[in-house]
């Protein structure tokens, strides 16, 4: 991709005349061996991937860890009885979350946007809206265009990898891409969808990566939760007309800067955070103690 920052993205599309995502979708296809109804179908390929992520869990799966597993089940329970708080379409938004994220830690497949860490986010957002509003599948790839977007500038500024910038990176950019994508859904400008990208970065800015035992499951499941709901938020406050003071590409620079001041010990090390309180530590002993009778 072509584009450097958040500010070049909105002035081609600005000169372009065409909606956003067909502005990312024109530059992608410069970059790529592909034609347009390529992309096109690999973009819905992923979304299908998605929503197949959501049709094969099973409650009943378990990760390796056995630390993973069953959450999502027991937040549908939960909400079918009305033992929650908020209305459904907040919580089969946490459901879905959960869900997702347990079928990457228990090895099933799912889509990495952008990291298979973050994975629950964008799903937990989309799939909802779409049962809710009955989204066609062509707008969701059409937001899916506006949220890679973002998300590929985000990389190139800053970083999406947890061992680089820690949780903010993973959680926070998956949570801009898909405050970006809502907020296209919404049918918001395209700087609505840089405010909302803005806000997203800045609500989780400074998230530590602190996996216990140095596995993609705690608190990495629970964590893709607050980043669906920051993501609903954003949109929300974006599509109201509320913006950000700071610049998109400012704040994802400041994100770069937070995540190279970060201690090593709080970037996907395990030694830090929560990784390194006692009861982590005594899960990491059971886990290596499993492991070599396995």
């Amino acid at each position: 991709m072509a584009f450097q920052s958040v500010k070049e993205l909105l002035e081609q599309n600005h000169a372009d005349n065409l909606p956003l995502w067909e502005t990312i979708l024109k530059d992608d296809l410069g970059g790529q061996n592909l034609s347009r109804e390529n992309s096109l179908k690999q973009m819905q390929y992923f979304w299908d991937a998605m929503k197949h992520s959501v049709d094969s869990y099973n409650p009943n799966d378990r990760s390796n860890s056995g630390l993973v597993g069953g959450d999502g089940e027991r937040m549908r329970l939960a909400q079918e009885q009305n033992l929650l708080y908020g209305d459904s379409f907040m919580n089969e938004i946490i459901t879905t979350a959960l869900k997702v994220s347990e079928c990457n830690a228990c090895m099933k497949r799912i889509v990495a946007t952008p990291t298979a860490g973050s994975c629950g986010v964008m799903p937990a957002v989309l799939l909802p809206l779409v049962k809710a509003r009955q989204i066609p599948d062509d707008l969701v790839v059409q937001a899916l265009y506006v949220a890679a977007g973002f998300g590929q500038i985000i990389a190139t500024r800053s970083s999406i990898a947890g061992s680089e910038g820690g949780c903010q990176a993973e959680v926070g950019t998956a949570s801009a891409m898909a405050a970006t994508a809502l907020t296209w859904l919404g049918k918001g400008t395209a700087e609505m969808c840089a405010h909302a990208c803005a806000m997203a970065i800045s609500n989780l800015m400074g998230l530590v990566c602190d996996p216990i035992a140095g596995l993609v499951e705690i608190p990495c499941v629970q964590r893709n939760v607050i980043g669906a709901m920051n993501a609903i938020s954003c949109a929300n406050m974006a599509l109201a007309g509320i913006h950000h003071r700071i610049p998109t590409d400012e704040v994802i620079d400041a994100m770069r800067s937070v995540g190279d001041l970060m201690s090593p010990d709080l970037k996907e090390t395990a030694r830090g955070g929560l990784a390194s309180t006692p009861t982590a530590k005594v899960i990491l002993k059971e886990i290596n103690k499993k492991n070599q009778f396995d």
